[in-house]
């Protein structure tokens, strides 16, 4: 019925936008604990309690068809060994060494944030996902207002080093795919069963790279603790990684996995676009930050591309 469906629709883009309202904190919590907690060590210690807690909710939560957690049949392991290996695990490393070798934060982020571009591509060709031109008109101007919103104020253009270009839309790309294997998943598998499985599959990537890193420092965090100064400043770092467990690798992998399954790739990729703009706004709002002209300008185009992406497009009578 056309009204369920818009009812599917509105709750799809509302679970969107929760989404996106956490993980624009996620890189103001990644950065406060990565002043303390080495790169790797602070994603075991998110991934690894986020993955038993999935476990606890879909054995707790076996009646309800969103958290309920089923057993994968070995036919589709090659999709979540897809999906797992492109995120979290290849577009973490590959999101380390963009920021790495470019100079500009404000670029790396800018370059991050182009995920909505690749979508329809990626769509199209693995999917034969139908794009509209309403689709492309809002994801550009939304797109635009990324750029404005990213750049506006910064004073730091230097690129640094061209690979790091690379990098960034190799990681969105790994992105992407990754959303593309929600896509292609079966709906036998609820939205707790597809992240449950990619992450427990990306702890497997991890996990040897830590222990190689950082295995042996990571336990220093002991005698840390010992210390009254650096104490509190470790008991900040966990309590941004248990932000980032709780809601960003459980609550808005779930959510946006949900809304995926139902509006399409293209069109919940395009949300990514207002991450950047609920960070300048937090940044605003809680710390002070200004903000310029050309950033509110910058939050105008992105929300006028989302209302046109979402704008239906008339099919001709045959």
């Amino acid at each position: 019925m056309p009204l369920s469906r818009n009812r599917t629709e509105y709750l799809a883009i509302a679970a969107l936008i929760v989404a996106m309202l956490i993980w624009s904190v996620s890189g103001i919590a990644i950065k406060h604990a990565l002043a303390v907690l080495p790169p790797f060590t602070m994603i075991v210690l998110r991934f690894v309690p986020s993955v038993l807690l999935m476990l606890v909710i879909g054995l707790v939560r076996r009646d309800h068809s969103l958290f309920c957690l089923q057993r994968m049949e070995v036919k589709d392991l090659p999709l979540f060994l897809i999906a797992g290996f492109c995120q979290p695990f290849l577009y973490y490393l590959l999101e380390t060494f963009t920021y790495d070798a470019l100079n500009s934060p404000t670029i790396a982020e800018t370059l991050l944030s182009t995920s909505p571009l690749l979508s329809p591509l990626f769509a199209a060709v693995l999917l034969r996902e139908r794009v509209t031109k309403y689709n492309i008109y809002g994801i550009l101007i939304s797109t635009a207002g990324v750029f404005a919103l990213s750049l506006a104020g910064s004073t730091n253009y230097a690129i640094g080093n061209y690979w790091g270009i690379l990098l960034a839309f190799a990681a969105v790309s790994a992105a992407v795919i990754d959303s593309v294997m929600m896509r292609k998943a079966p709906m036998k598998y609820s939205s707790l069963s597809f992240v449950f499985y990619t992450q427990l599959i990306s702890l497997f990537f991890f996990l040897p790279i830590w222990f190689w890193r950082e295995g042996p420092s990571a336990l220093m965090a002991l005698d840390w603790y010992q210390s009254a100064t650096f104490g509190s400043e470790l008991n900040t770092a966990l309590l941004c990684v248990s932000y980032l467990t709780v809601f960003a690798s459980v609550t808005a992998f779930i959510l946006f996995c949900f809304a995926l399954r139902k509006v399409g790739v293209t069109q919940a990729n395009a949300f990514n676009n207002i991450r950047p703009m609920f960070t300048a706004l937090w940044m605003f709002l809680f710390f002070g930050e200004h903000l310029p002209a050309a950033k509110w300008v910058g939050m105008i185009l992105i929300i006028l591309g989302l209302f046109v992406c979402q704008k239906k497009e008339k099919i001709a009578d045959s």
